[in-house]
C-alpha cells in the first residue's frame, strides 16, 4: 500500500498526524505530508511523492483516510 496527501484539500486538522505519527506529520505551513521513515516528502508533496506503508500501519492509515475531515488522503493499493 502506498499513501499521499492533496495539499489542496487539507484542512491541517491533524487528526492524520494523531492516529498515525509514523506515517503522516503536520509542518510548519499547518499542512499535512506523508513520511517515508525520517524523510518527509513535502518537496512538491501531492501525488507526485507516495510513501510505501509498512504492513502493520496500513489499518492505521486506512483509519486516519476515512476519519480525515478534508479527505485528503489517498491510498493506492500495492501490486
Amino acid at each position: 500500500m502506498k499513501v499521499w496527501i492533496d495539499q489542496d484539500l487539507c484542512t491541517g486538522d491533524g487528526l492524520c498526524e494523531e492516529i498515525c505519527p509514523s506515517v503522516f506529520t503536520l509542518l510548519d505551513d499547518g499542512l499535512a505530508y506523508v513520511k517515508q521513515g525520517d524523510t518527509v516528502l513535502n518537496d512538491p508533496g501531492g501525488s507526485a511523492q507516495m510513501a510505501e506503508v509498512d504492513p502493520e500501519l496500513e489499518d492505521a492509515v486506512t483509519e486516519a483516510a476515512e476519519e480525515c475531515p478534508g479527505e485528503c488522503i489517498f491510498i493506492v493499493a500495492g501490486d
